[in-house]
């Protein structure tokens, strides 16, 4: 569908990607009264991992983590995304699943709320095409492609800046089908019984294993082949936050269970008595409930040594996967010494960056500089001066990290830029002295007070 810009009003600003970050931009930008075309490649070429023509279709995992804003920074985030008008946080809302403490969401249910939404907005004009440097004359640009950046692209950003992107692996944890799950061995408990938004404390299956099966797991992964590395892959690193399952087990025998398999918090329905010494929990991937993905476990194992491995999980001897676990190499760029601090390339300031290919790394955050750099473009052509928001909110934190925050010299020398989730280290410290266990809160707390004064009492278009 393409919808029709009025000839008349500001020239449009030009999006090119249509994930959650080029969405979101895209979404305030119209909001905003300015024109926008944006521009995404699908369906004329596709990518090694979505699977429709939809906007901000999720890939990976359909989680958006926890929704608590005065406990966690990227439940903070949620809630100034939602003071701001964003449009996944309205579509995540709309297709929330249970999922204990986190907000999780009906993936196909999540992308047609947003593709519905960006269909009918009549100042977003929809061009399925591919997009390599965007044209002299596209005097204003957001570039929101992701970390699947397609090549064309990614060399004409390259020659552009004289900079090489860096990359890292990011990976994709297997779903496996509920009614082949043994509850005569699994249970539902959300851990520490934390109940969610639309959860009710028992929302994720939890599969025990005993020190012998858990020991025996770590073996097999350590012994399984693995999906050979390309060539131009071998030296990209990984993203600590999303680790494959067997590179964690190589750090040690014990990093499993302190980590995606660690058993605190719950308690085994069917042996109430005997504490699990590991604990493999699946999250609910679908609103029918018929879907469940293995958390953590994000994999490049090869297929059979999946199926084989992962069946040797109690619980899960006869499971059904309708999908494996994967891996792919994202890009993104050396953004503090490349972007400004209103996210426009320094050596051609009418190109903006947004989402992944930034540096951050998770679905909201990449949202949320979506919806920072459409609230600046779209300034920008209202003839406005672009104002960053505080560095004491999620946004100016995450936007600090982005854009400068990260890079310092060190003993060794100059320390690289490496892509990070939201978290209340990237926050100035407060100014008085608050008891450990209320420092988030806090934290929290002042970044709301200093996200409506930033917004001034300006309430967004409400989204209809």
């Amino acid at each position: 569908m393409i919808n029709t810009v009025p000839p008349c009003g500001p020239r449009p600003i030009h999006v090119v990607g249509g994930g959650l970050a080029g969405s979101e931009a895209a979404w305030q930008i119209a909001r905003s009264g300015v024109p926008v075309v944006l521009h995404e490649m699908r369906p004329v070429r596709s990518t090694p991992v979505h699977k429709t023509t939809r906007f901000a279709e999720l890939v990976c995992s359909n989680s958006f983590r926890s929704d608590d804003a005065g406990a966690s920074a990227i439940g903070l985030l949620h809630a100034e995304m939602r003071r701001l008008g964003s449009l996944v946080m309205r579509a995540a809302d709309a297709s929330k699943l249970p999922a204990g403490g986190a907000l999780a969401v009906d993936r196909d249910g999540f992308a047609a709320a947003v593709t519905a939404a960006i269909e009918v907005e009549p100042l977003i004009d929809i061009r399925r095409e591919e997009v390599s440097l965007p044209p002299a004359e596209w005097d204003s640009v957001i570039v929101a492609t992701g970390p699947l950046t397609s090549p064309a692209l990614a060399d004409g950003i390259r020659r552009l800046t004289g900079e090489d992107a860096l990359a890292f692996f990011d990976a994709i944890a297997p779903i496996v089908h509920r009614d082949t799950v043994d509850f005569g061995i699994a249970w539902f408990q959300s851990r520490y019984d934390k109940a969610g938004p639309a959860g009710s404390g028992a929302d994720y299956i939890n599969c025990p294993l005993t020190r012998e099966q858990y020991e025996a797991f770590v073996d097999a992964l350590l012994a399984a082949d693995k999906v050979a590395f390309h060539d131009f892959e071998t030296t990209t690193p990984y993203f600590d936050g999303c680790l494959p399952i067997e590179v964690m087990a190589e750090r040690g025998p014990e990093t499993l269970r302190h980590g995606p398999m660690k058993p605190f918090g719950l308690t085994d329905a069917h042996h109430p008595r005997v504490k699990p010494y590991a604990v493999v929990q699946l999250r609910q991937d679908n609103k029918l409930g018929t879907l469940f993905n293995m958390v953590g476990f994000q994999t490049k194992l090869k297929h059979g040594d999946q199926l084989r491995i992962f069946r040797t999980i109690p619980g899960l001897a006869n499971a059904e996967f309708a999908r494996l676990g994967g891996l792919h190499r994202n890009t993104f760029l050396n953004s503090p010494k490349l972007l400004d601090r209103t996210l426009r390339l320094k050596c051609e300031p009418r190109l903006r960056f947004a989402g992944q290919i930034t540096g951050c790394e998770g679905y909201v955050e990449s949202a949320a500089i979506g919806l920072l750099a459409g609230r600046f473009a779209a300034a920008e052509r209202r003839g406005e001066q672009p104002d960053v928001p505080p560095p004491t909110t999620a946004h100016g934190a995450l936007l600090g990290h982005i854009t400068g925050g990260h890079i310092a010299t060190i003993d060794a020398g100059t320390r690289s830029f490496q892509p990070m989730n939201v978290n209340f280290g990237l926050f100035p410290p407060l100014a008085r002295r608050i008891p450990r266990g209320g420092q988030k809160s806090a934290l929290s707390a002042r970044a709301q007070a200093d996200l409506d004064r930033w917004i001034g009492g300006e309430v967004p278009r409400a989204a209809e």
